[in-house]
């Protein structure tokens, strides 16, 4: 029985470690069938090494989402290797310190802006980059972190997770003629590269043993990577603009 995405390719950004959801996502996306292309910045050579821990080969181009020549160029490169996309992952996010940590108050314009480039409107940068190898229609899947509820220690990379989320609504109205889905997975916390930026990222994940319905292990990058892959399968045709919850439940309680 083949895979459900057998045929397919995908690009995947943000492959640090082996801890994180991307390498996950590519992992499970070449076991049901995908050719897989990686991107990386600032150092593709981390994750040239972390690629080899993967089922099957997978060439890793420099892309950093903020520099205009290097997305220009993406498709050429994207090209030469595969012809063209099926899939794009987007999983980039960075805040400077200054940004977090219970400094909300206090951030600069300047510390918003990055944030904001890189973990927002990069989706958008991507999405546009990689549009012409999409060209018998694609999905679109990114990530984030529920920006309905306001996080401890989190501060601006809150609003620059709405401002992810809008944008991939945004997207998939725009994009829908071209048959590209646009849609988010919103994960809950994990002990990745990303974990370890965030200040008192413990006491955050700490509300997942109290409240999530369904056991939440911070460890496992997993399931986050299912969703993702279901997301990027043809098992989902119609579904654009979405945001589908992979955080044991915790979004739906209360208290």
């Amino acid at each position: 029985m083949s895979g459900i995405l057998e045929g397919k390719r995908i690009l995947v950004t943000g492959v640090l470690m082996e801890s994180s959801i991307a390498f996950h996502t590519a992992k499970l996306a070449q076991e049901q069938g995908a050719q897989i292309i990686l991107t990386a910045f600032p150092r593709p050579s981390l994750t040239e090494r972390i690629a080899k821990k993967l089922p099957a080969p997978a060439k890793v181009l420099e892309l950093d989402v903020t520099n205009t020549e290097h997305l220009a160029g993406l498709a050429d490169q994207v090209r030469a290797e595969l012809g063209g996309l099926d899939g794009v992952v987007h999983s980039i996010g960075f805040a400077p310190q200054d940004a977090l940590g219970g400094n909300f108050l206090n951030t600069p314009w300047e510390s918003v802006a990055t944030a904001m480039h890189v973990s927002a409107y990069s989706l958008k940068s991507l999405t546009m980059a990689c549009l012409p190898l999409m060209e018998g229609g694609g999905s679109v899947v990114g990530l984030t972190f529920d920006a309905q509820l306001a996080w401890p220690q989190y501060d601006w990379m809150g609003p620059a997770k709405a401002a992810l989320e809008a944008t991939s609504r945004y997207l998939a109205r725009d994009l829908g003629k071209q048959n590209v889905r646009c849609n988010l997975v919103s994960a809950g916390p994990i002990k990745s590269m990303a974990a370890k930026s965030i200040p008192g990222f413990d006491q955050l994940a700490d509300t997942w043993n109290h409240r999530s319905p369904l056991e939440w292990d911070v460890t496992d990058p997993e399931p986050a990577g299912r969703g993702v892959v279901a997301m990027l399968s043809d098992w989902f045709p119609k579904t654009t603009g979405e945001i589908v919850h992979v955080d044991g439940g915790l979004h739906a309680i209360g208290a």
